[in-house]
């Protein structure tokens, strides 16, 4: 997992609550097992037409976001079933941090293993976020997760709240496989031990 220390990035207004799951990658692109090639399909039946044509006022397509890395949208993100495929598809799209009042508690954690961060701030920052954001080209967000500030284009600055373990793993690019490899020393001293008392095992 790619480590997350500064992200500086163009930052697309979602001004949506209950974005759910399967708003996010809907149920027929569950099917991969792989953590790449879902971007494309991110928001799907929102960005594209029955025909499979781009819908032309979806932020997404929009040319000053089509490169965005933060998104800022409303309450409730990720809700909805607990699918993995959603920080997925986000992810591979090219956004690093989903800026929210609040989340559902599998999608939350679930960013994290992914390299994601989530940032739950209260109402008003949000609000001044999206208000940012809505500058199309213009709405450069850094985001720096060693001294949890976010700095707006126009310079002003919100602290923002991380649990440290989490803001550990991330800074140091560790999912769940690599907080276990971290312990493979440890992990082959109790194999050997185990393999000369436990012969037989």
């Amino acid at each position: 997992m790619d480590k997350f220390t500064t992200l500086t990035g163009i930052a697309a207004p979602l001004p949506l609550i209950n974005v759910d799951t399967d708003m996010i990658i809907p149920k027929q692109f569950l099917k991969t097992i792989k953590r790449s090639g879902l971007g494309v399909n991110l928001f799907d039946e929102m960005r594209y037409d029955s025909d499979g044509n781009e819908v032309e006022d979806f932020v997404l397509n929009k040319p000053a976001y089509r490169e965005a890395k933060i998104l800022v949208s409303g309450d409730n993100f990720g809700c909805g079933s607990s699918r993995e495929h959603a920080p997925w598809a986000i992810k591979d799209f090219g956004i690093s941090c989903v800026i929210a009042p609040s989340f559902a508690d599998i999608f939350f954690n679930n960013c994290f293993k992914n390299g994601i961060l989530p940032i739950a701030l209260p109402q008003e920052d949000v609000d001044k976020l999206m208000d940012d954001a809505e500058r199309g080209s213009n709405a450069v967000i850094t985001v720096d997760l060693d001294s949890q500030t976010i700095t707006g284009p126009d310079g002003g600055e919100i602290s923002f709240e991380v649990d440290a373990f989490k803001k550990h793993c991330l800074l140091n690019g560790l999912d769940d496989i690599g907080l276990t490899l971290e312990k493979v020393a440890s992990i082959d001293t109790f194999e050997a031990q185990a393999a000369q008392s436990r012969p037989w095992v």
